[in-house]
Order: structure tokens, then sequence, then C-alpha cells
């Protein structure tokens, strides 16, 4: 009786022990087989990937201003112009000299000129030989010798004016050069935009006077753009670079807003403190919806991006 209590007793202390249904294993592997097809970032910052002060190139007043904040561009609109008067008609004047100087290097008129003349003394000369061949003393010795130089003489003609023909091809080519840098001079007056995105700040206007590297406004890229975060070096795997990424994040009516991208860039550095690695991933910002300074959730997925290539 007193051994029973005693089995008893030992029994009753015994830790419980949980006894794992098979359901709930399978359940936690597909948990775990899940989490190992992605890597979630939490708190990723939206910036951006290109910003850019545009300058004026050279002095001058500024004539025309055609940007405003907040204004979408794309690459290669003119932003603003600089007074260019003076070099507009340096240029004018190059394309009318150029197109002189092409005419006279096309044209093969003194060339033409020049080989009849040579036929023509040619045959005088040999006239004047076949007359003294029948009539002896038909021809003098002086008047010979005349057509036997004006014979030479308009050989060396047709070499002169082949010479004077390159020579014009050569100058028509000069005078290109001279437009183009007429043309240049005109051109750095113009302000273009650098890229495509919006007018940020507008630094000078129109009417005031600018200097060489003095930036006239400031633009933003904001059709694509960058999203950073920190993941822990232990958790990385393979080749990140090229991996589709999701940015999911809450805009203003529009909560849990996704938008696609790519990992491009894993940090070859790993922080010693906390052993934590800088990764970014470059998204596309469908509708300019998408602000730099948001915060988000970086979901990196297992599969290639569809477009992984870094711009």
């Amino acid at each position: 009786m007193k051994l029973t209590r005693l089995w008893l007793i030992l029994i009753l202390a015994l830790p419980a022990v949980a006894v794992e249904k098979p359901a709930e294993k399978a359940r936690d592997k597909s948990q775990s087989g899940a989490s190992a097809d992605k890597l979630v970032v939490e708190s990723a910052l939206v910036t951006v990937i290109e910003q850019v002060e545009v300058p004026a190139r050279v002095e001058g007043v500024l004539a025309e201003l055609n940007a405003r904040e907040g204004q979408l561009v794309s690459a290669g609109d003119g932003l603003a112009r600089i007074e260019d008067v003076e070099p507009a008609l340096t240029l004018r004047r190059a394309t009318f000299e150029l197109d002189i100087a092409r005419k006279q290097a096309r044209t093969d008129i003194k060339i033409r000129v020049a080989k009849k003349a040579a036929e023509l003394a040619d045959i005088e000369l040999r006239r004047a030989k076949e007359s003294i061949e029948k009539y002896k003393k038909s021809v003098s010795e002086t008047e010979l010798d005349r057509l036997r130089l004006s014979s030479e003489k308009a050989l060396l003609d047709i070499d002169q004016t082949l010479h004077d023909q390159q020579v014009a091809e050569l100058t028509s080519q000069l005078k290109e050069t001279e437009r183009q840098l007429a043309e240049a001079a005109v051109e750095r007056r113009r302000i273009p935009a650098p890229l495509s995105g919006v007018v940020v700040q507008v630094n000078k206007h129109r009417g005031e006077w600018v200097e060489p590297g003095q930036t006239v406004l400031r633009m933003l890229r904001v059709d694509r753009l960058r999203v950073e975060g920190l993941v822990n070096v232990n958790k990385l795997s393979g080749d990140m670079n090229g991996r589709r990424a999701t940015l999911t994040v809450d805009l203003p009516g529009h909560p849990a807003s996704v938008f696609e991208g790519a990992i491009v860039f894993v940090s070859p550095e790993v922080n010693p403190v906390d052993g934590q690695v800088r990764i970014w991933a470059e998204v596309e910002n469908r509708d300019l919806v998408l602000r730099p300074g948001l915060q988000g959730v970086l979901t990196i997925h297992a599969e290639p991006a569809r477009t992984a290539k870094r711009e």
C-alpha cells in the first residue's frame, strides 16, 4: 500500500509533456518553409535615386524661365534660356558662309573649263605640227613654241583647278566647324532638363544675372525610387542582387499599397556591432504617388525580378 502511494506521488510530480499532433507538425513545417522563401525588412526608407542641381553654363541675363516648383518635365525639355542674341547672329552668319563654301566645293565648272582649254590648246598644237609636216616654214618656230607653252599651261591649269577644289572642300569643312562652334555657343545658353522628374526648387528668375556653375533650379527623379533597409547578415542567402522586391506602404486613402522592384545593391560591409548589412532596392513609382521619406515594409522574394537591371 505504501509502495503504491509512492509511485502515485512520483507520477504527479513529473512535468507535463505536450504531445504534438501530426497536423500541428505539418503546419509548423509549412510556415518555416514559407519564411525561407522570402525575407521581410521592416521600416525600409524610401529615398531618391537621382537629384540634380541644374546649373548655368555661361554668364548672362536669364531671358526665359519655363519651369516652376512641382512641374513634371521630361529629359531634354527647355527649362530656361540665357540671353543669346549675339551668338544667334553669329550662328546665322556661319550658316551662310557654310552654304557658300559647300557650293564652291561641289561645283566642277572650273575643272571642266580647264579641261576644255587644255583640249583646245592640244588641238592647235597638233594642227601646227601637221601644217609644218606638209608645208615647211608654214608655222614659225616662235608660234610653235607659243602653242607648246599654251598646251603645257592648260595642263597646269587643270592641276591648279583640282588643287583649288581640294582647298574649297577643306574650307567647307572649316566652315562646318565654325558653324558647330556657333551652334554650341547658342546651345550653352539653353538650360535643358538633364532627367525626367519634378522641379522642386527654383533659385533664379527671369531678368536676373547668372554666373557659370550657379544653380538655377533643382530637380528630383520620381518615376523610380530607392528603398533602403538593414538585414542581419545571417539571413542573407546566395546572391541577392536581381531578386524581386515589393514595397508595402500605407498611402493617404490607399493603405497597403504595393510597389514592384528589384534588389540592386547589397553592401559588402557588415556592421560589427549588430551584424546588419545595408541593402537597397529600386521600385517603380506608378502614378508618382510614392514620395521620398516614406517608410514601409520591403519583402525580398526568392525569384528574380522581371527587370532587375539597375539604372
